[in-house]
């Protein structure tokens, strides 16, 4: 693993190897790193769109948003178009970003100094570095509470801006190489009753029967869709009304392995804010066999619910995290289904 003095000159190096960019432009070479999942260097749509989407925008705004930053017509976004486009819209936060830059260094060079004299220093010494730690640790925290908060505003103030509701941005990504077979491990849920079930050794949740039977019964169903085995014919039309129907949302996750027990920990507090969230009726979550594959199953009493969930402050903590624990973007899928079969399945 790189220690704390590998990592600064590490940032020294990379920073130092860019074409002479501007005092806290270094961030944008960050984003890139992280976004790009298939390390080419370059940021395709699909990553781009992962990264960038922020549930306000629609599917045509990103990519709109992704031809205006490519101008070198490309079809991909590098560095030097990142920089470009978002140095000409930075403002005062041209100054922050300066700021978190000399405030990195800062954090690691303190890192790397505390863990070289922190063994051979008197008991007193040690007390004042683990309270300086700790006060940083909190001023930050106070600082990412506002900036949550100034985030939440303008994302609101947009929507409401927005005429007519804004559809739901759905990823539709698709595996890399030869596509697994759609067969869930035996493992289980949470139940509705139960949401804070603590995680076992195989990193999903402690069996709920009935959970697993409705969820089984559902991955077979859409296997045999794809398989195109049924065809699936209305009897009658039918007008749905307002709340007439639940939102079913499955997410796939596939995890870095060397990541597994961070997304472990990161998933059961997305699950428990989740499952307290107004409107969520359930979620389950299974991990394929032999992958470090996840499919997360989200039941939401209708549509704007889980608008609103998108929005949370947890919500968006899961979905940053993700961009460091996920091989790939996560691939997700929307179905609307009848309410009266939730209520016909939990009487």
């Amino acid at each position: 693993m790189m220690d704390c003095s590998e990592e600064v000159q590490c940032v020294s190096e990379e920073t130092s190897a860019q074409m002479e960019l501007k005092k806290g432009m270094s961030i944008f070479i960050d984003i890139l790193r992280r976004a790009d999942k298939n390390d080419d260097g370059k940021l395709s749509f699909d990553e781009f769109k992962a990264y960038f989407s922020d549930g306000v925008l629609t599917a045509d705004e990103l990519k709109e948003l992704f031809h205006t930053i490519d101008t070198h017509n490309t079809d991909n976004v590098d560095t030097d178009e990142l920089c470009e486009y978002f140095s000409q819209h930075l403002c005062e936060y041209e100054n922050v970003l300066a700021a978190l830059e000399d405030l990195n260094m800062s954090i690691l060079k303190a890192m790397d100094k505390t863990k070289k004299d922190y063994q051979e220093s008197t008991h007193l010494e040690q007390f004042v570095t683990r309270f300086l730690l700790k006060e940083t640790t909190n001023q930050l925290h106070s600082l990412q509470s506002s900036l949550e908060c100034a985030m939440e505003t303008t994302a609101e103030q947009t929507r409401q801006e927005k005429q007519g509701p804004v559809k739901p941005e759905v990823l539709s990504i698709q595996w890399s190489g030869r596509r697994s077979n759609r067969r869930l491990q035996r493992n289980s849920s949470l139940s509705p009753n139960n949401p804070l079930l603590s995680l076992v050794n195989s990193g999903v949740y402690e069996e709920d029967g009935q959970w697993i039977v409705q969820v089984n019964r559902l991955q077979k169903l859409i296997d045999r869709l794809e398989q195109k085995e049924i065809r699936l014919e209305p009897v009658e039309e039918e007008v749905l009304e307002s709340k007439s129907h639940i939102l079913i949302v499955q997410r796939q996750l596939s995890v870095l392995e060397e990541e597994l027990e961070e997304f472990r920990l990161a998933l059961r507090q997305y699950m428990e804010c989740a499952c307290a969230q107004t409107g969520c009726l359930h979620i389950a979550a299974q991990r394929l066999a032999n992958e470090s594959r996840f499919i997360l199953y989200e039941f939401w009493e209708h549509n704007n619910v889980w608008k609103n969930h998108l929005q949370t402050n947890y919500s968006k903590t899961f979905q940053r995290g993700n961009v460091d624990f996920l091989e790939t973007p996560e691939l997700v899928t929307t179905m609307l289904v009848p309410a009266s079969w939730w209520v016909l399945n939990n009487n």
